[in-house]
């Protein structure tokens, strides 16, 4: 599994992703600090990673879009730093890796962890 860890997450997850058995990359390595969120999602896309973020907009993305790839690991909580919420991640990674590679939003937090399979439809709109 080959993470993207986004810039509004501390360098300290590549660790422990890389720990716990993951190909990890923090954004910083691979392009410039301001590019735009579609710039990563297009990276993510073409070479194959799943986005770990805190920020909302990449699911907008991926809403707005109907995208299949890449999915997106949505971390929400008020501490976003590895030692407080990192194993809530990597069991979540390691138990939905089938609908990640396949295409999937994941959305983790202290109480729970949800996910959605892409493309993002809404229910009302697009029936299925």
């Amino acid at each position: 599994m080959n993470i993207l860890v986004d810039m509004n997450l501390s360098p300290r997850w590549v660790d422990l992703l890389t720990n716990a058995g993951m190909k990890a990359a923090h954004w910083s390595t691979l392009g410039p600090a301001n590019a735009p969120d579609a710039v990563i999602m297009a990276f993510a896309r073409a070479n194959d990673y799943i986005v770990l973020t805190h920020d909302l907009d990449f699911s907008a993305i991926l809403a707005a879009t109907h995208g299949d790839k890449p999915s997106v690991v949505q971390i929400r909580a008020d501490d976003i730093s590895p030692g407080a919420i990192g194993k809530p991640v990597i069991d979540a990674l390691s138990q939905m890796a089938g609908e990640l590679y396949r295409g999937a939003l994941l959305t983790v937090d202290p109480r729970r962890t949800r996910l959605r399979v892409l493309p993002l439809r809404n229910p009302d709109r697009f029936p299925p």
